[in-house]
């Protein structure tokens, strides 16, 4: 499809995924449901202006408002920035600031992916605990390394409970973003050993504190940690809008005292 088909195809979908009617967002953008209608169907060209109100209304992310802005003819607004761009620095040093202060827990910064972009030196202590050192500029996709058979599974006491809950939290990012490369990670993930069985599985009543941490344990030493993610509150780039902070919490004193001996130990 091209031109007005392929914004009108867009424009149903995002109304479809988001669970608006046609009179519902009609209403929501100040148009007639008729102009909606006509324009869904390709028989109405949008303005630039429209476009926006549309992206706005259906809360589309800035990659996917951009890829609207070209279905219907104009150029996108949206930059993506490398998060090394100069013009970036206060929101990389923002990052780095909350990495530090994090220590001696864990923490991350990874993209809508879960590639991973930042750590702190408690999380590499971490992964090095658990896998051993990486290599420098190793790429790390947390996702694989979670779900994957042979990198964190094997000492992740509650792997199943743990992926059944990541794995629901993925599939709601393909519903929202829309992104093939969500969905592409969907179907990677889904594609690991015991996942599809690891989803079909009740929740574990033992497993009943006010939030699902992970349960690491090798050798005599373990770790129970739960997590928060953040998000930039007001991004206006696409690099941005994708980041994820993610900050890991010690669940009981012998994992804290753990995780503050490995800040401690020469290195």
């Amino acid at each position: 499809m091209t031109g007005n088909k392929t914004f009108a195809a867009s424009l149903r979908w995002w109304r479809q995924q988001r669970g608006f009617s046609q009179l519902a967002l009609a209403g929501h953008t100040d148009i007639s449901q008729r102009h909606l209608s006509f324009l869904e169907l390709g028989r109405a060209s949008p303005s630039r202006e429209m476009v926006d109100r549309l992206a706005a209304a259906l809360d589309i992310p800035l990659r996917q408002h951009n890829a609207l802005l070209l279905a219907a003819g104009f150029a996108p607004i949206w930059r993506q920035r490398d998060l090394a761009a100069p013009d970036l620095a206060e929101v990389t040093s923002a990052l780095d600031y909350m990495l530090a202060q994090q220590e001696p827990y864990p923490a991350v910064v990874v993209d809508r992916h879960w590639n991973l972009l930042k750590a702190n030196a408690a999380a590499a202590h971490m992964v090095e605990f658990l896998v051993g050192p990486i290599a420098p500029k190793t790429q790390i996709n947390l996702a694989d390394a979670l779900v994957a058979p042979d990198v964190l599974r094997p000492y992740l006491i509650n792997w199943a409970a743990v992926v059944r809950h990541f794995i629901r939290s993925v599939e709601a990012d393909a519903a929202a973003d829309g992104l093939i490369e969500t969905t592409s990670l969907l179907e990677r993930l889904m594609g690991y050993k015991d996942v599809r069985s690891a989803l079909s599985l009740a929740p574990d009543k033992a497993d009943n504190g006010p939030v699902l941490a992970m349960h690491f344990r090798k050798h005599d030493a373990s770790l129970r940690l739960f997590t928060t993610i953040a998000t930039l509150g007001t991004p206006q780039d696409i690099t941005l809008q994708e980041l994820r902070i993610e900050c890991f919490f010690p669940m009981d004193d012998a994992t804290a005292t753990l995780l503050r001996s490995w800040a401690n130990a020469p290195r």
